[in-house]
């Protein structure tokens, strides 16, 4: 029999770190919430301005992604009672579409009582998002290894360094993925292949390690960021100079245009740092929020919701916001 209703929480995430291109995935302490029921009629909540424009009908992408779960797992509940609040901005490189995949997976799942496998989960979001670093991190937690060949994707997981901690500058403009794609070129030559496969190499055995001081040589890149950064003025200074205030290593946070740093948590440096990237972005006329984040360790989590629990309404103004 069905649960009745489930609530999921989502990390988001980061992808890339530099040299790990379609490959690298962390998630972070930055959260979506989606409440998800069976009804009798579709309809669709979406909790704060930063949801304008989501569509709020079945077009909506957490709709028609749990719609995929149901039909995977051979059964049929074509309406649903649907809520969401994000805390990921949308658009800025954090994974927020991955998030909403992921996290409409995992809701459909538990709805059904988990027919589907987290690797089937994975499959079906990699197939989706075509890459499996973002949504490998919100489905698993810490850092993500993963390839997809097109047909399979695979996955290692490691857990992340307890002084990790993640600096984001985020731009107060959205930069589309597929903008940020199509900049990029379609051949490569052979010594910025080589150069990405060692520096990422190295930067996910510093990461397993825990040698953070290695991060700062290995969180180079040739193949994506030079391409992207006249698309984010700012962007190629922080990455020449931030580690000259303080940080291990600095990348585009996955398409962008939000600027992260990596940053040991015993660091004396981080309002210097902090510092250094506002005044960097806003000398290029670009405002800024910065967020200190850590990595999440826990992946999405579902929770089964009883009769007089508090709606997610009340959840976002009382728990999340407060």
């Amino acid at each position: 029999m069905p649960t009745q209703k489930v609530r999921v929480r989502v990390p988001a995430s980061t992808a890339n770190l530099g040299p790990g291109f379609d490959s690298l995935g962390m998630a972070l302490n930055l959260y979506a919430w989606i409440d998800m029921s069976i009804s009798d009629n579709t309809t669709i909540h979406l909790i704060g301005d930063q949801m304008n424009g989501v569509p709020a009908d079945k077009s909506n992408l957490i709709y028609k992604v749990a719609q995929m779960v149901f039909e995977q797992a051979g059964v049929s509940h074509p309406e649903l009672d649907i809520a969401m609040y994000s805390e990921i901005p949308l658009t800025r490189g954090l994974g927020s579409s991955a998030s909403a995949i992921i996290g409409a997976l995992a809701g459909a799942n538990a709805l059904i009582g988990y027919k589907l496998t987290q690797d089937e989960l994975f499959q079906i979001a990699t197939r989706l998002e075509k890459h499996p670093d973002n949504v490998g991190a919100s489905l698993f937690g810490g850092i993500v290894v993963a390839f997809w060949d097109g047909h399979r994707a695979e996955s290692i997981r490691l857990e992340p360094d307890v002084n990790l901690e993640v600096l984001v500058a985020i731009p107060a403009f959205q930069l589309s993925t597929e903008k940020a794609r199509s900049v990029m070129p379609q051949q490569v030559m052979m010594k910025d292949a080589v150069f990405n496969l060692s520096h990422s190499s190295l930067l996910v055995a510093a990461l397993s390690t825990g040698n953070l001081g290695m991060i700062r040589y290995a969180m180079k890149d040739a193949l994506h960021q030079p391409y992207r950064a006249p698309l984010i003025p700012g962007m190629a200074t922080i990455l020449e100079q931030a580690d000259q205030y303080g940080a291990l290593g600095a990348a585009l946070s996955g398409a962008g245009p939000t600027m992260l740093a990596l940053v040991d948590a015993r660091s004396e440096r981080k309002a210097e740092l902090e510092t250094f990237l506002k005044e960097t972005l806003l000398k290029e006329g670009i405002e800024a929020q910065t967020l200190w984040l850590k990595p999440s360790a826990e992946g999405v989590t579902t929770s089964q919701l009883h009769e007089g629990e508090a709606d997610l309404q009340a959840l976002v103004q009382g728990e999340v916001l407060t």
